[in-house]
């Protein structure tokens, strides 16, 4: 990326050419040194632009210490994405500005300039530990080139680590403001413009961009994006609507093939259901334990309504039932469904023909036998969604039951669960566990049981509801912004229960810059920084593997992303699809116990390396979330990318592909 230094201007004059959305600003330095800003004007600067900002305040002349320090503080705490103090600052300075970056999540440059010379290897390597020693989490190394040698000594302190700006000042150096993007820098600097320049060999933006962008303009919607609704929420609460006694509306609603099949389900259980816009209307069957009668059941391609629908069908019908399925769900096992079942006295008699030693079934399948309550423990490795059916169908029972689930994954999908269960009023008490790390910092990812105690005689009553938006489909459009340019997004819930809105989380540790707006509610915008690798355990949220491993693709060095097990059994073996598409793509990746390792390279790196993702022919394996993340991903390919089924993208995201073309609108 290029940062553009700003200097010399007044607080209305800098926020006019953020204003103009000048294509030459990507990433602004703030220079508090020669801009003259109050502290009242560095605070509204800084809280108000969404885009990466540098803030920096060289000493000297009229710039004490104590000066720079108060104003690089107080751009910290307005939320600069960076701030560069110099290393001949003094020691309590750099203690005081480093632990204000790390409690405000700001990144901190510890900077050298030489405005005389380059010195030697040993020199300038000793003096980026020294800027390491002091705290920097980004080295600054900026040199004078008196001849070709200085500026490829400086040069040859690359792919030293994914931590390090160095270039050089002077004509003979002016190659490298630019090389050490090719090199691996995260960002480097140019002027304004051609009035602005300040040192030798600086270049103005403009022909920077030129240089490293050509007439590539990336990605920048000119309209905030709507997101679909959230096929989980909906889909549970139109089953529980479904249950319940009275008449519900379901507000958010947005079609997709597996909400339409959960409709169709609602319908067969014997509800009554109409759309008015995009609001469900849903008149209830007022369920009772053994109160239905149904021969035959449809779940569509929804592993999600197959597994719901097993325990509620032991609880509400009287006969046995035969579930079936369509297109990849035949060939999805339910693993650990029949142990679990049997532990309530419920047995699964697999009606497939498929070719399984291992035990597990497959739709289509009978499931026979009354839902017993009781005590039980189960496990939780397989996913959470048969124990969400097992909280939807177990407060219909006569009696009471307690449920432990050990090893619990996709923890959030359960809180939906009950949150939705809550709303048709139903209510469950539930207790988690996990040792002194667990306790300490309530990391869902380090629970290692929960306890759900289920009052029985319960009975669902209609409700008003609102649908949230969909993380999960957010999750690539956000993505694309962080990679490519800024989009805005409506319609999402920032306190959302969903394990997808862990992608921001992500984006954050990546570097990614992103605000919102007013409320939990309020419009997303995420604009283009400079990326690095990151490190998640996506256990809990296994949707969002392809398109951060797209992600993954172009933050500078190795991201590591653990919870590779889940994935086995979605749509396709994701797992193998994920790492064939990489390696398709010219992406380096591997897979270590239960993490996938993806070797990272910033868009700039490609830009200039020649080195960009691979275009040609690529399967999705018939999996809606490949579909996405391949698409994202072709924005940047070097020839298009070509994808044999983007139809099954109707599963989830029936409007992915016009919301698709309306992002790359400019």
């Amino acid at each position: 990326m290029i940062c553009v230094s700003i200097q010399h201007k007044t607080l209305r004059e800098i926020l006019d050419i953020f204003a103009e959305n000048d294509p030459r600003i990507e990433m602004a330095e703030i220079r508090l040194d020669l801009c003259p800003l109050s502290e009242e004007d560095i605070e509204e600067l800084f809280s108000s632009v969404d885009m990466p900002l540098v803030a920096t305040c060289r000493i000297g002349n009229d710039v004490t210490p104590q000066i720079a320090e108060k104003r690089l503080a107080k751009a910290i705490e307005a939320g600069a994405q960076y701030v560069d103090l110099e290393i001949e600052a003094p020691s309590s300075s750099g203690k005081k500005i480093r632990r204000i970056s790390q409690d405000c999540g700001t990144v901190f440059i510890r900077s050298y300039h030489d405005f005389q010379k380059t010195g030697s290897i040993g020199e300038l390597r000793a003096m980026a530990r020294k800027c390491k020693a002091y705290g920097a989490d980004l080295v600054k190394l900026v040199t004078t080139a008196n001849n070709e040698e200085d500026a490829e000594r400086v040069m040859s302190l690359y792919p030293s680590s994914d931590d390090l700006i160095a270039f050089c000042m002077g004509d003979a150096g002016r190659f490298t403001r630019l090389e050490c993007l090719k090199r691996g820098a995260p960002f480097t600097y140019a002027a304004l413009n051609q009035d602005d320049i300040v040192a030798p060999g600086q270049m103005p933006a403009s022909e920077m961009m030129m240089s490293l962008y050509g007439r590539w303009k990336g990605v920048h919607p000119s309209e905030p994006l709507n997101m679909p609704a959230s096929k989980s929420f909906a889909q549970r609460a139109i089953i529980a609507a479904a249950l319940a006694e009275g008449t519900s509306q379901l507000e958010g609603y947005s079609p997709c093939g597996d909400n339409e099949s959960a409709i169709e389900v609602a319908k067969a259980l014997g509800a009554t259901v109409y759309k008015r816009g995009n609001t469900l209307i849903i008149k209830g069957i007022a369920a009772k334990f053994g109160s239905q009668s149904i021969k035959e059941l449809c779940t569509g391609e929804s592993g999600l309504l197959t597994r719901l629908m097993i325990p509620i069908l032991a609880a509400v019908n009287r006969d046995s039932t035969l579930i079936s399925g369509v297109r990849t769900l035949v060939n999805r096992p339910l693993t650990g469904a029949r142990n679990i079942m049997a532990s309530f006295g419920v047995m699964l008699k697999d009606e497939s023909e498929h070719p399984s030693g291992s035990g597990d079934c497959f739709v289509p399948l009978t499931v026979n036998g009354g839902l017993t309550p009781g005590k039980a423990d189960i496990s939780g490795k397989e996913g959470s969604q048969l124990i969400s059916g097992l909280l939807m169908s177990l407060p219909l029972c006569d009696k009471s039951s307690t449920v432990y689930v050990h090893d619990p994954k996709s923890i959030p999908y359960m809180f939906i669960t009950m949150d939705v269960l809550k709303h048709f009023g139903i209510n469950i008490m539930n207790e988690m566990e996990g040792g002194d790390d667990f306790l300490e910092t309530q990391d869902w990812s380090l629970c290692t049981g929960m306890t759900f105690r289920i009052r029985g005689g319960q009975t669902f009553l209609a409700a008003d509801f609102n649908i949230e938006a969909d993380w999960s489909s957010a999750a690539n459009f956000l993505v694309a912004g962080a990679l490519y340019g800024d989009v805005e997004l409506k319609g999402l819930d920032t306190k959302s229960l969903q394990a997808d809105l862990t992608i921001m989380d992500i984006l954050i540790e990546a570097g990614a810059c992103i605000s919102q707006i007013d409320d939990p509610f309020g419009t997303i915008h995420i604009q283009r920084a400079p990326l690095k690798a990151f490190t998640v355990n996506a256990d809990n949220c296994p949707d969002l593997f392809p398109i951060i491993a797209i992600l993954a693709a172009f933050c500078q060095g190795n991201s590591r992303i653990g919870g590779v097990g889940r994935l086995a059994h979605k749509e396709s073996d994701r797992a193998k699809s994920i790492t064939d598409m990489l390696t398709q793509m010219g992406v380096v990746n591997s897979i270590e116990g239960d993490e996938m390792v993806i070797e990272g390279h910033s868009l700039s790196e490609r830009l200039f390396t020649g080195e960009m993702i691979k275009g040609g022919n690529y399967t999705s394996h018939h999996d809606h979330r490949m579909v996405m993340a391949l698409k994202v991903a072709g924005i940047s390919s070097q020839t298009p990318i070509m994808i044999d089924d983007e139809d099954c993208v109707a599963k989830s995201f029936p409007a992915f592909g016009r919301m698709f073309e309306e992002l790359l609108t400019q």
